[in-house]
């Protein structure tokens, strides 16, 4: 199996980290499907989820991490053990937006409970946040180098 992919929650020019709020948010049940499914799915196969239900290419470098199975699910999926949350169950539907880079880097630059506010403007919206970030990102690269 090739090296796994390293998440990384952005931080941005104001010094907030919108990935880390939006975790905040989610109830134990949904940040247990979300963490299995970093975990588990992005950071060991990265990019070429991108050929799959995962992960949606939103162009320019921004992707949309699908997740959509709570983590006992995940881990059954992946071929490990189901683990021992006490939550109540949930539907799961969450949006984590992406980019890819450096030496096997998954920049983590925020999302959203689709579930929760599935109109399309919300997730309009929600993409266009996503683009600023990553616009933040670049250009913080650039006058890196």
């Amino acid at each position: 199996m090739s090296t796994p992919w390293t998440p990384e929650p952005f931080e941005a020019d104001d010094g907030s980290v919108p990935f880390e709020a939006f975790i905040n948010d989610l109830s134990d049940f949904k940040f247990a499907a979300l963490d299995a499914a970093i975990r588990v799915v992005l950071a060991e196969r990265g990019i070429d989820l991108v050929k799959t239900e995962w992960l949606k290419a939103l162009g320019q470098g921004l992707h949309e991490f699908r997740v959509r199975h709570d983590a006992d699910e995940i881990a059954r999926m992946f071929g490990h053990e189901p683990g021992e949350l006490d939550a109540p169950p949930e539907k799961i539907l969450l949006r984590v937006f992406v980019h890819f880079h450096g030496d096997k880097i998954v920049l983590l630059l925020g999302g959203y409970d689709k579930g929760k506010t599935p109109k399309p403007k919300r997730q309009q919206r929600e993409i266009e946040r996503a683009r600023k970030l990553l616009a933040q990102f670049k250009e913080r690269q650039r006058r890196n180098r």
